[in-house]
């Protein structure tokens, strides 16, 4: 065995060793060891507390083994949790046998016969650990402030409270889903795709059975989604469709509605942000279960705005004047990036960006808060390429190209992302799916550096974050006999508790309220409680992306034609009556007018 290389360093009794210049730690200072046997006191008071008369000190093992397997997704049999409890085996089943009988444990049957099982904490044993865990931290928080404060006055910390509003992991199912096969799922290719992919055991181990996710880009995911609604029989149990799709979807009938599932299971309604819950009905039906919600901003790094004494930019005029003045290509540094690139990318740049001058791409009739979607009929669905907005917004493009990149109208999502996280752009219009990139990376410039906005507003405008995002859908073709234990899927993957993972796990895009204002989640990053305040301030709007049928082919017609006018291979009045004329046609069809 290797020696430690202080084996043979002799301490004192009362404090640290000075030896031969070296500091060397010795054991606790009185006041310290003082501290920290009232801590375990403490720890062994708030056990009993909080465990009660069910759990003995002796039996803590096997909870933790038991809450580590099922955070790790690791299937634990009563045999290994009494093998690894390291009590004695007649002594740990004895207790697990107790915690059984107070439904503290969950024995869930692994085969049809029933006579192997698998065990799991319980939902309260998980609340119970819960509080647990945050109550230790916080004595933890304590001790160090204490010491701190003794040695380094000015160092005294405020004393959180760790466990308010914290949400605790999500708890397996009484029973495993009655699937037959796995649980298979069509799912964006994004952060949150990534996260589920990294809890894909947890997962399966929450639900009972595998998972196969399938991944797909944007278009691709819509080609699918529309490819599979042909077939006679559902491919996927599952899919995640976006926001502005919805529309299509449901007047194609290719989703299941669920309100009659919601009436049996509820969904916690109210807890899920009102914009991406609406974006996600159709006819007064809900067609989908908001996981993820995207906000699209405005980036803009503080230390480059300070070291020039600006404000943040509230106006489109703004943005073009602090980008001249950041706008640097010889350091390395463009005043602003965007998504530029053909088609869809350079649609929703439009289409939002207009939405900041006053006008939705079809013509809705204004709220007190926005436009009206859900009530849109006839007229209210023409489109407004030759709006006054329209000219305005690509006049505002036009002027962002001299503080772009190059190449900006060769960029889209992921460049442009990459670009602000480099430190490569001052300023960016940017969402929740890829922030990660400046706010989870310390590498990055932009790291702990940027500020969010609503988008910077035209002449008849006011601020607005344009929501995005995925919910999850049930394929109307979908074998009937699938249908309850999909359901009871949907609700797991779309709950609080796993949209906390999620985000926990390298997402930004929370679809909940209660998550967003999670502390745990907060710490995370600034952008997360960015987006809750816009909502709370009323900035958060569907309506520049409104889930209406023929909305995604006009985002594809702006993409295409406002390309052609910024490139230069179009006239602006030729290129705007083109796209209007195209969009038109695509309306017709779809018998709006």
């Amino acid at each position: 065995m290797k020696k430690s290389r202080s084996a043979h360093v002799p301490q004192s009794p009362e404090g640290p060793y000075e030896h031969e210049g070296t500091f060397v730690r010795g054991t606790l200072q009185k006041q310290d060891l003082n501290r920290f046997l009232d801590f375990v006191v403490a720890l062994y008071d708030e056990g009993e507390r909080i465990f009660g008369a069910q759990i003995a000190q002796r039996d803590m093992r096997i909870v933790i083994e038991l809450v580590r397997n099922h955070l790790s997704g690791v299937l634990v049999t009563k045999s290994s949790l009494a093998a690894s409890s390291g009590l004695s085996y007649g002594t740990a089943m004895r207790a697990i046998d107790a915690m059984l009988e107070a439904k503290l444990i969950v024995a869930r049957p692994r085969t049809s016969t029933g006579l192997s099982y698998s065990l799991h904490p319980s939902g309260d044993l998980i609340s119970r650990w819960h509080a647990f865990s945050h109550r230790g931290e916080r004595l933890l928080w304590d001790v160090t402030t204490e010491a701190d404060a003794e040695r380094v006055p000015s160092q005294r910390r405020a004393t959180p409270d760790v466990a308010a509003g914290i949400i605790p992991p999500p708890v397996v199912l009484d029973n495993k889903l009655s699937l037959g096969r796995a649980l298979r799922v069509l799912l964006h290719a994004d952060t949150t795709f990534m996260a589920m992919s990294a809890l894909k055991r947890q997962i399966e181990l929450i639900l009972g059975v595998p998972i196969e996710a399938h991944a797909r880009a944007i278009d691709p995911l819509h080609a699918e989604i529309v490819a599979n609604s042909r077939r006679s029989q559902s491919r996927y149990d599952l899919i995640a469709c976006d926001l502005p799709w919805f529309g299509e979807m449901g007047y194609r009938g290719r989703l299941l509605p669920l309100d009659g599932l919601m009436a049996e299971k509820p969904v916690d309604l109210e807890d899920i942000y009102p914009d991406a819950l609406a974006s996600s009905r159709h006819g007064g039906r809900q067609l989908g279960i908001p996981m993820l919600m995207t906000g699209e901003v405005l980036a803009y790094r503080t230390d480059l705005m300070q070291e020039r004494a600006l404000e943040p930019p509230r106006t489109a005029e703004d943005v073009i004047e602090t980008a001249r003045r950041l706008h640097s290509p010889a350091r390395g540094i463009f005043g602003i990036v965007w998504n530029g690139g053909r088609g869809t990318a350079l649609g929703h740049s439009f289409i939002m960006m207009m939405g900041a001058f006053g006008r939705p791409i079809v013509d809705l009739a204004r709220t007190e808060r926005g436009f009206d979607v859900a009530g849109a009929r006839g007229e209210a669905l023409r489109p407004t390429f030759l709006s006054e907005e329209a000219r305005d917004t690509v006049d505002y493009m036009r002027a962002l190209i001299e503080v772009s990149p190059p190449n900006i109208l060769d960029i889209t999502w992921f460049e442009r992302a990459s670009i602000y996280a480099n430190g490569n752009a001052a300023l960016a219009y940017s969402h929740s799916l890829l922030a990660h990139l400046h706010e989870v990376v310390p590498q990055s410039p932009a790291y702990r550096k940027t500020g969010y906005l609503p988008h910077p507003i035209g002449r008849n405008g006011r601020p607005i974050v344009p929501v995005g995002g995925y919910a999850l859908g049930i394929p109307a073709n979908i074998a009937p006999s699938r249908i309850s234990s999909v359901w009871e899927a949907l609700r797991v993957l779309t709950s609080s508790n796993a949209v906390k993972l999620y985000l926990m796990n390298g997402s930004l895009a929370s679809s909940r309220i209660s998550v967003s204002r999670d502390p745990e989640i907060r710490s995370i990053s600034p952008f997360i409680g960015a987006i809750d305040d816009f909502n709370t301030k009323g900035y958060l709007g569907m309506w520049p992306r409104p889930p209406i049928v023929g909305v995604p082919e006009i985002i594809a017609i702006a993409g295409e034609e406002i390309h052609d006018l910024l490139s230069g291979r179009k006239a602006v009045m030729r290129a705007l009556t083109d796209a209007q004329n195209r969009a038109d046609a695509v309306m017709r069809q779809e018998g709006h007018y």
